[in-house]
């Protein structure tokens, strides 16, 4: 399964990027105010899903989220999205949802990966704050 997602293909990409990522490809902004201990401070956002589980991505990550959600909001929200071709019936309930516990219950399991667990029912809003706040605090470590 994960061949066909193409995870050597993300690895070289991210260390691409992480070895020079103004000539990755990978569009950059600078910021109008940054200070002189950020200036060659870089934020690479990679988003997905079986993103912890396949160890050469897995090194490369400095910070780690994954967000829960009940089943009842899993099944409400999977329902409202158009997949082509479409979820069979049952495709919830015995493919989706026994994966994303079992995924889940393996990250957990993992003492040495921390991942930072973020209730999915909450606002957009929210969850953006707490990682943004996060990544501050990382790159005020970078500071020091």
């Amino acid at each position: 399964v994960l061949d066909a997602l193409y995870m050597d293909e993300m690895v070289t990409s991210i260390r691409n990027w992480m070895k020079s990522p103004a000539s990755s490809g990978v569009g950059t902004e600078e910021p109008e105010n940054i200070c002189d201990s950020l200036k060659n401070v870089y934020i690479l956002i990679v988003e997905g899903f079986l993103l912890y589980n396949y160890e050469p991505l897995n090194e490369l990550w400095n910070r780690r989220y994954f967000l829960t959600l009940p089943y009842e909001e899993c099944k409400r929200r999977r329902s409202t999205r158009v997949y082509q071709p479409a979820d069979t019936p049952g495709y919830f309930d015995g493919h989706v949802w026994p994966m994303y516990l079992k995924y889940k219950n393996e990250l957990e399991e993992n003492a040495s990966m921390q991942v930072d667990y973020l209730d999915g029912t909450k606002s957009q809003e929210e969850l953006l704050s707490y990682v943004y706040s996060d990544i501050i605090q990382e790159l005020n470590k970078l500071r020091e």
